[in-house]
């Protein structure tokens, strides 16, 4: 019996070790398959696809675009298409179904993007020589309108459901100083439209088809240029500072490409490029940009109290 329970004494051993050897094995194995499976989710495409927000006009906005895409491309070693939506918000929906790999976003667009399809921002515009803006309430000259309270009953252009400067930040004022009631502009204003961009915005004021547009605060300098033009508008009332639009990238992107992409686009603050950041949004050029920096415009949409469809 003694030897038998020695004998047996040993098997078992023997069986431990082997038991622990599979574990080990099917243990290795399973963390091949983790890093396998992590290296093939963080994609690295043949071409990726540049959504851009439609804040002006369409067809010189895309044309400038795709020169942009082009030096991005040549820098990143991937083909650059780009992609121009409809309206501020398709540039939300192409990222979240993944029709873009990455977008130029204005503040509220970045915040929505983030929201809706857990897109990270890269970059952040320069834009004369500052990394933030405000929003106006343009009236003409010749109106005698003086003070936002001027406006009660009066009509008003925004520029899009989505745009920062064009409408939250503006809505966000009016609520806040209780002209504005039921998050509804008509509980103010006589009537509200959109105008679909800034430079549509400035024009309907222009020529009187309503009596303020909301916009940004070099709108005016940007869009009409003509000195005679901007010479006629001036403004009532201005927000707080606005973080700038800039660049994001979608979720799932291989890290190294992200990384690269980053470093491509600063690499656009060299001189040689400023033709291009000028004719595409009229950019300087770009800063590294954190997600907390757009903490102010997450409040003001959660004040404002919508999201989009």
């Amino acid at each position: 019996m003694g030897r038998l329970a020695r004998v047996n004494g040993k098997i078992g051993h023997a069986e431990v070790l082997m038991r622990r050897m599979c574990v080990i094995t099917v243990s290795a194995g399973i963390l091949l398959w983790v890093g396998w499976a992590a290296a093939a989710a963080a994609e690295h495409p043949k071409q990726l696809v540049l959504a851009i927000t439609p804040s002006n006009i369409p067809t010189e906005l895309f044309k400038a675009g795709e020169v942009f895409a082009a030096e991005l491309g040549k820098r990143v070693g991937i083909p650059i298409k780009v992609y121009m939506p409809t309206d501020y918000l398709g540039v939300v929906e192409a990222l979240r179904n993944r029709t873009a790999d990455m977008a130029f976003v204005h503040p509220a667009g970045y915040v929505f993007s983030n929201r809706e399809a857990k897109a990270q921002i890269v970059a952040v515009d320069v834009w004369h020589g500052k990394t933030n803006f405000t929003a106006r309430f343009y009236v003409r000259k010749d109106s005698g309108l003086r003070t936002l309270e001027d406006l009660r009953g009066k009509t008003i252009a925004f520029v899009d459901p989505g745009s920062t400067s064009g409408y939250v930040y503006p809505m966000v004022m009016l609520i806040k100083k209780g002209l504005v009631t039921n998050r509804d502009p008509k509980t103010f204003f006589r009537d509200a439209m959109f105008a679909g961009t800034h430079e549509a915005a400035l024009l309907a004021l222009l020529n009187g088809s309503v009596d303020a547009v909301a916009s940004f605060d070099l709108a005016p300098q940007q869009y009409l240029k003509e000195k005679a033009k901007v010479d006629r508008i001036t403004y009532v009332a201005e927000t707080e500072p606005i973080p700038e639009a800039g660049m994001c990238v979608r979720e799932g992107l291989d890290p190294a490409l992200v990384k690269k992409i980053t470093a491509s686009l600063m690499a656009f603050n060299a001189p040689e490029y400023r033709p291009v950041l000028r004719d595409f949004y009229g950019i300087d050029g770009f800063a590294p940009a954190r997600d907390s920096d757009y903490d102010p415009v997450r409040e003001a949409i959660d004040l404002l109290g919508w999201r989009p469809k």
